[in-house]
């Protein structure tokens, strides 16, 4: 091979308009409407043909067109406003310096595989990027000290074709990564900064590119650089591709690599965030790096790491959990887990349900369990079927006091309102609306959009959709070889005026994509009703390696592709931001039908939602907290079946009564100047429910109120003073654990309080009345410690027919006094009873200690024995 010499070539840009780069390398750009058409105006057709990349685009315009808009007054003019706005963005002040006025600020790390900020930088798959991309620009909008810390994807995810029969095709294109918004980060000598990450027998050198998102940073790391020998150039080759082998380096390189990485750069994070559990051996290396620069225990490092730890829990797919063989651990981490301090069988119980199962695998949303002190789900019942899943890594805990909260999930306004909808809401909600979003009052005003507005602005975006959907649709066919006449019928399939229902997101088998082909018949009678026709818009990827979910998309093409129905329904290829923004603001239903419970939680319909779209959904995800009557649709109920073929079978014939019964009609009463009105209702309610409660703004807010504020407050506070506290909370811990054994619950004594003798109960089966109050005496055998280093509790509620309680409460008992001088105390609680009904009571035992995280920490408990 000969030697190459690499440079780069950045566009001659006049001084007029050097600024104009300022602005492509700070993606702002991508939710300011104002300068993605400053950009647009320079070249509309270049713009396009670049993907909407600002920096492709100024290196690929003509030198004689920049020397036009140098002269261009009214250009300079809007550039010079453009300019401004970023920097008066960059240095106003935020929510977050408000909320948090303390002089040294924490820094949050949030480690994420993927992150969709924008088309043009094609380093996500799916909805768990897009996500952590607005979680990003919400933390940049309220100032949020936040860095992000990801991958660099040669390839990124794949780019989606069908072939002439409906089969998914895969292709993976390599990004240019020095014509994206991302530069290098350097060291003062104008080298590359690398870091080194070590595997087995050798170690890996990643380079590091850096994107500015408004006012924070993203790091990325990317091992595809000369030192490294080909097979571990490929380790950032692509996402989610590869075998388990690839993917446990990249996840080494994540985790591991990325903390590595924030620490060279100076950057000591005091929260770190784990979006999924792709970035969970970062828990471990926080640990190995205190204990080489602390001169810590393994026990004492995990207290003061896991005070500031943060895991997001997403998938509760099995395909979805990232689990690696036993044989992978030891050949990746047999040499690294003597620098914890701990032996194999330690290390290997860190990732497992059963640690002392040798067979189970290592399973990585285990391992961020049990080293994060906040845990969360990202919706409400995602959250409660979370702690099922997981609730068993807490012996003896109910299932409702598993300590994973819920955190639902929301979008990015501003990246996500069409221009139309935003003009709205800036002449009616008020100016300052993306600021005071929270403000639900606010959101009233709505009401007062007139009718014909409101419909007119998503009429607007409805005809820009379906003009795209023909554009992409026409290209599609190109390039399978259809024939002229195929050709121009697609420059006729949607009508602007029918109702048209959007399905866009993965094709994973429990999301049903096909669920509307269970009566193709009644379907196609949907469709070609001539007075009042329905059409659908798909688009979505299946995994390369997931042939169920091919085989669904195969089939929706073979349907579409009937004569009868061709016009009605169509599929667009290679679903990705750029297509997302086009649907979620055009159709007019947005129709979602995972089989509950398996949805964590789907921010599609919200962006929808904030559009004015209404939602059609099971009651999955976000829907439970989204829906409200009179602004979407329910699909079936909340049961949940054992059946799921009949369960598809129900819950199809729900959504064709649905659209046949209810939405059709709705959409189709129209008033004598042929508007909706009644329709238009349900938009404005689905705004003002949705649009106030189902963002990042919101979202952001509450991870910092109740996460990252309290875990930096509690790791500062532990690691003070030489790790003082923390290593004294890990020798009590080690003290509760050795004694815990030992404990007992030696008698309990019941009483009611107004009962006509005052005497005991009859345990086996006392009768109390509404209004009693219960007294309860128990005897806790507790040894040499302290009766204040444990929490005693009366835990009671309904109970079922088998004598278990259901939806339990606890109350606390108050130390009364000491029974002896054999480490026995009497707790003293008392309840009254408010409802009739079969009640139980028990009395438990926890530790208790003021820098626990939750009542949980040692995965301890002690309930009464009958």
């Amino acid at each position: 091979m000969p030697s190459v010499r690499s440079f780069t070539v950045l566009p001659a840009l006049p001084d007029s308009l050097q600024e104009l780069d300022v602005l492509a390398k700070n993606l702002l750009w991508a939710w300011n409407p104002q300068t993605v058409e400053l950009f647009r105006r320079i070249d509309p057709a270049l713009w396009s043909a670049c993907g909407h990349n600002p920096v492709r685009l100024l290196g690929a315009v003509s030198q004689t067109r920049l020397a036009a808009l140098a002269r261009n007054e009214s250009f300079l003019s809007e550039l010079r406003r453009a300019a401004e706005n970023l920097r008066s963005y960059l240095g106003a002040s935020t929510w977050y310096d408000k909320v948090t006025p303390q002089t040294t600020k924490p820094t949050i790390a949030y480690f994420s595989a993927e992150f969709g900020l924008h088309e043009c930088l094609p380093i996500y798959s799916g909805g768990l990027g897009i996500l952590a991309g607005d979680h990003l620009k919400s933390a940049s909008d309220l100032g949020i000290p936040l860095v992000g810390v990801g991958l660099m994807y040669q390839k990124g995810f794949f780019r989606q074709y069908l072939n002439i029969d409906g089969w998914q095709q895969e292709a993976y294109v390599e990004n240019d990564l020095f014509n994206m918004p991302v530069e290098l980060v350097r060291k003062d000598s104008g080298r590359p900064l690398t870091v080194n990450v070590d595997y087995p027998g050798r170690s890996v050198q990643a380079q590091i590119w850096r994107i500015s998102v408004g006012r924070l940073p993203l790091y990325l790391l990317d091992t595809n650089i000369a030192p490294n020998s080909p097979g571990d150039r490929m380790i950032t080759s692509s996402l989610y591709g590869g075998d388990r082998e690839l993917r446990i380096r990249q996840e080494i390189l994540l985790g591991i690599g990325g903390l590595k990485a924030l620490l060279t750069m100076g950057i000591e994070p005091t929260v770190c965030h784990m979006n999924e559990g792709h970035a969970a051996f970062m828990a471990l290396e926080r640990i190995r790096q205190l204990r080489s620069t602390r001169n810590m225990t393994f026990d004492e490092a995990v207290e003061a790491t896991r005070s500031g730890n943060v895991f997001t829990v997403h998938t509760l797919v099995k395909a979805g959990l990232d689990e690696f063989s036993v044989e992978l651990m030891d050949k990746y981490f047999g040499s690294y887990f003597p620098h914890l301090g701990v032996n194999r069988t330690q290390f290997l119980s860190l990732g497992r349900m059963l640690p002392d199962d040798e067979n189970e695998p290592f399973k990585m949303p285990v391992l961020a369990i049990r080293l994060s002190g906040y845990i969360n789900g990202v919706s409400k019942l995602h959250g409660q079927i979370s702690r099922g899943v997981w609730g068993s890594l807490w012996p003896g805990v109910p299932t409702d006091e598993v300590p994973i909260a819920s955190i639902t999930n929301g979008i990015h306004l501003k990246t996500w309102l069409s221009d139309e909808i935003s003009g709205l809401y800036q002449r009616y909600v008020g100016p300052t609306w993306s600021e005071t979003v929270l403000d639900r009052g606010a959101w009233d005003q709505v009401d007062h959009i007139p009718d014909e507005e409101l419909w007119s602005a998503h009429q607007r975006c409805k005809d820009q959709l379906i003009v795209f959907a023909r554009k992409r649709l026409t290209a599609q066919l190109q390039r399978r070889g259809r024939c002229h006449g195929e050709l121009r019928q697609a420059e006729e399939v949607l009508a602007p005026e029918a109702l048209t229902i959007g399905f866009a997101r993965r094709f994973a088998a429990y999301k049903r994509g096909d669920l509307l082909l269970k009566n193709p018949e009644r379907l196609a009678r949907l469709l070609n009703n001539s007075d009042r026709p329905v059409q659908f818009i798909f688009a979505g990827k299946a995994h390369p390696k997931d042939t169920g979910g091919k085989e669904i998309i195969r089939r929706i093409i073979h349907f579409a592709s009937e004569e009868t129905v061709r016009r009605r329904i169509v599929f667009l290829e290679d679903y990705d931001i750029d297509v997302a923004r086009f649907l979620v603001r055009g159709v007019d239903v947005w129709l979602n039908n995972p089989r509950r419970p398996m949805e964590a939680s789907g921010t599609s319909g919200m962006k929808a939602a904030a559009n004015g779209v209404l939602n059609m959904s099971t009651l999955d995800g976000w829907w439970p907290e989204g829906y409200i009557p009179e602004g979407g649709w329910v699909i079936g109920d909340d049961q949940d079946y054992q059946n799921q073929e009949y369960q598809d079978m129900v819950e199809a014939q729900a959504i064709y009564s649905i659209l046949e019964n209810e939405v059709v009609p709705l959409f189709y009463a129209r008033s004598a100047d042929n508007l909706p009105r009644t329709w238009i209702q349900r938009m404005r309610a689905t705004i003002k429910w949705v649009a106030p409660r189902f963002n990042t703004r919101r979202m952001l807010a509450e991870y910092t109120r109740r996460f990252y504020n309290p875990a930096a407050t509690r790791y500062s506070y532990l690691a003070a003073e030489a790790m003082t506290r923390a290593k004294a909370f890990s020798r009590w811990k080690a003290e509760i654990r050795q004694a815990w054994p030992h404990f007992a619950v030696r008698d309990v004594v019941m009483n009611t309080e107004d009962g006509a003798s005052g005497e005991q109960l009859n345990p086996r089966q006392p009768q109390l009345k509404v209004g009693s109050e219960l007294q309860i005496r128990a005897l806790i055998r507790l040894g040499a410690i302290r009766p204040e280093d444990v929490s005693v509790e009366l835990y009671h509620g309904p109970t079922d027919s088998w004598g278990n309680i259901q939806q339990g409460s606890p109350v606390p008992m108050a130390y009364e006094q000491r029974a002896g001088d054999d480490g026995e105390h009497w707790f003293a609680g008392r309840m009254e009873c408010r409802e009739t009904g079969q009640h139980g009571v028990a009395v438990r035992v926890l530790p208790n200690h003021p820098d626990q995280v939750n009542p949980y920490d040692l995965g301890l408990i002690l309930w009464e024995k009958g």
